[in-house]
Order: C-alpha cells, then structure tokens, then sequence
C-alpha cells in the first residue's frame, strides 16, 4: 500500500506550497517556445523544399507525417513512464535530439534523408512536451489553467516565429541555413537542464510533504463518465488540430494560389496567424480558472465556426482579418482541454499531457498527409471549403460534466 502512494505521489507532485513560481514557469515556456519555433521551421520551408527538390504535397503531408507521429506515439508512453518514474533532466537530453535533427535536415536532399530528419525534431518534442508539463503543473500553485496558459503561449509564440525566421534567413540562401538553428536548442538544452535541477529538488520536498494527501487522488466523476468525457475531448482535438493544420500546413498554399501572392509575402500572412495564435493562447488558462474550463473549451472551438465559414469567401484584406479572430478564439482551447482532463484523472500529469500532446501532434500529422492527398486532386481551395465545416463539432462540449462543480462539492463534504 506505501509503494502505491509513493507511485501516485511521484505521478502528480503537491507542490510544498501554493504560490505559483512564475521564474520556473517563465523558463518553461521560453523553452517551450524555442522547442515549437525549430519544429515550425519544418512547415515553413515546404515552399524551398517543393521547388528544390521537386516534392509533392503527398510527400511533403508525409513530412508532416513523419515528425508529428513520432512525437504523438512516443509522447504517451514518456508520459506515462515518467508518472512512474519523473526524469528531470530528460528535458535537456529532448532537446538534444531536436538539435541533431536541425543537423541532419540541412544537409538533407532526398526525400527519405528529409523524413527521418524531421522525425528526429519529432522524437525531441515527444521527450519535451510530457515532462515540461509536469513542471508547469508543479510550479502552478493554484493557478493551473494560467500555468498552462503560459507554458502554451511560449510554444504558440514559437510557431509564429517559425515561418517568420524561416523567410528571413532560410528562404533568401537555402536549406543550409536550417542549421543556424541549432544554436537555439544549445540555448534550450541550457535552460532545460537548470529546470531540471529545480524540478530535482522539488521531487525531493514534494515526497516528504505528500502522503496524507493522497486520497486528494480520485477522480470527481464516475469511471464511465471519465472515459465518456475523454471521447469528448478527443473529438474537439480532432477539430482543433485537423482545422489549424490546414492553416499551419497550407495557409500559404492557400494564399499563392488564390490571390497569387509571393512566397515571402505568404509566410507574413502566416505570422499573423500565428502570432493570434500565440495571443489568444495566453487568454483561456487563466478565465478557465475563473470561470471553468467547459465554458472556455465551448467558446474557443466552436466559437471560430462563424470565421472558418466565412473565410474561404472572403477576399485578402479580409481573410487576413478573419484569420486573426481565428487564431485568437481557437487557441484558448488546448490549455483548459488539457487541465480539465488533468482533474478528470488526477495522478496522471504526465501520461494525460503525453497523451493530450500526443493526439494533437498525431492528428495534425494525419490530418495534414491526409489534406495534402486531397489537395493533389481536388486543389488547396477545395480543401479550405471542407475544413470551414470542423469547428462545429465543438458542438460535442454539451455532453462534458461539470468537473471544477464536482471538486468543491467533494472537497465540503
């Protein structure tokens, strides 16, 4: 029985106290940030690597295909063997694959050299994402939707920067240049390894502090109506993720081929989107921890329904618009997605962030070899009027209990 709540203990670490440390969660997310800006790279150069190399939009979802499913398939299982086992310092050691991922794609040429490089970056963002989780759990205090938010936001600001950095230094001289970028995940591996050694220290104070609550560990609903919920939950990803690849993935497709703008001039558009995206995410933590996640996760993805229908009928002006309203409201979704199922299955941090994590990166992997086989044969515009339709399967949102309701009337009684 000890060695049951030494294992719980370990998978959801009570913070010694309940102020947030904001220094700690601060580097998470800029961690976090230059994690997804080496990982939005990838996308960003798909212009490049189409006209250098001659590869198609099968090949290049393929890609995408590539270093989203390592990371979604080795997310869960990081997750979950982390809740046995946390591995601080595991978060410098992800980083470090992603750095000889960067490595090998710049001097990468042929197609299958392109896929296991970009595969690496995948397998270094599986390593990252469930334990840099953890850490944003366990500095949270009381705040965890703002936790979340914040670690999110880094990572959404990352995925701005991506296209942006790409056109400016990557576009202009060539697929070398890809490798400047290492430098960055030297920068991360740094910050990743003092995390760790916090993240080290708190493991040990948590432990001694832990046991008499223990029972705090069960979850608020019935067995059934978790699973039922998690079905939920993992429609709305599908939503969300299948609808942002389209946007991430072939935005700038979109673009060049409807209003014959330029490459360069694409991947600003992109940044807008983007940056909305990093925007926005900083806004559904911390109403989620005022108001409730189920509010924040019904606005935020159904909410974009109006934008996305609109957007394949709009002209350029007002498509930049609408993707900025777009970016602001769907971005809120993940952290109270994420923290919401978190207090579904408390005592499981790692394995549902590795899982949450996981879908999103594989769905968007699936999602965008899926669009770019449709794109082949039915065009990019064809495939932006389809994904207008995702968003309302937010609709779903209504069946999902009351969670945060549940936890107060557990912990009055």
């Amino acid at each position: 029985m000890e060695t049951a709540v030494v294992e719980e203990v370990k998978a959801s670490p009570v913070p010694a106290s309940q102020g947030t440390v904001f220094a700690i969660l601060y580097a998470i997310s800029f961690s976090h940030l230059l994690n997804d800006t080496i990982q939005a790279l990838i996308p960003s150069i798909y212009p490049l690597l189409k006209s250098a190399h001659g590869f198609t939009f099968t090949q290049l979802g393929l890609i995408t295909l590539a270093f989203q499913c390592t990371a979604s398939l080795l997310q869960p299982l990081v997750g979950y063997l982390t809740d046995k086992r946390p591995m601080p310092y595991s978060l410098a050691g992800g980083m470090a694959l992603t750095l000889v991922g960067l490595v090998a794609l710049s001097v990468s040429h042929t197609f299958p050299a392109v896929v296991i490089s970009s595969a690496l970056v995948g397998m270094g963002s599986a390593v990252f994402h469930p334990e840099a989780s953890r850490v944003a759990h366990m500095a949270a205090g009381n705040s965890r939707g703002l936790a979340q938010s914040l670690f999110q936001v880094g990572g959404n600001a990352g995925s701005s920067l991506g296209p942006l950095l790409a056109a400016l230094i990557i576009v202009p001289r060539g697929q070398g240049h890809v490798a400047w970028f290492s430098l960055a995940a030297g920068v991360g591996m740094f910050v990743l390894w003092k995390v760790g050694s916090w993240q080290s220290q708190k493991l040990r104070e948590t432990l001694r502090v832990s046991f008499a609550k223990a029972d705090q560990l069960v979850s608020p609903v019935p067995k059934v109506t978790v699973l039922f919920s998690l079905a939920i939950l993992v429609a709305l990803i599908f939503s969300k993720y299948v609808y942002l690849v389209s946007l991430t993935n072939y935005y700038t497709f979109y673009l060049m081929e409807k209003f014959h703008v330029s490459v360069t001039a694409s991947q600003v558009y992109l940044f807008i989107f983007l940056f909305a995206v990093a925007a926005g995410t900083i806004i559904g933590g911390p109403i989620g921890d005022r108001i409730g996640r189920k509010r924040v996760i019904w606005t935020s993805i159904l909410g974009v329904a109006p934008f996305s229908l609109w957007l394949p009928h709009a002209s350029l002006p007002v498509t930049a618009i609408l993707s900025v309203f777009i970016g602001l409201i769907l971005a809120s979704a993940f952290s109270a997605i994420l923290v919401y199922a978190q207090e579904l299955l408390p005592g499981k941090v790692g394995l549902i962030a590795g899982l949450f994590f996981g879908l999103a990166f594989g769905i968007a992997g699936i999602g965008a070899a899926v669009l770019g086989k449709a794109a082949d044969h039915a065009g990019i515009i064809s495939v932006f009027e389809f994904c207008a339709y995702l968003p309302l399967i937010g609709m779903l949102t209504i069946f999902l209990p009351d969670v945060e309701r549940r936890h107060v009337r557990t912990s009055n009684a």
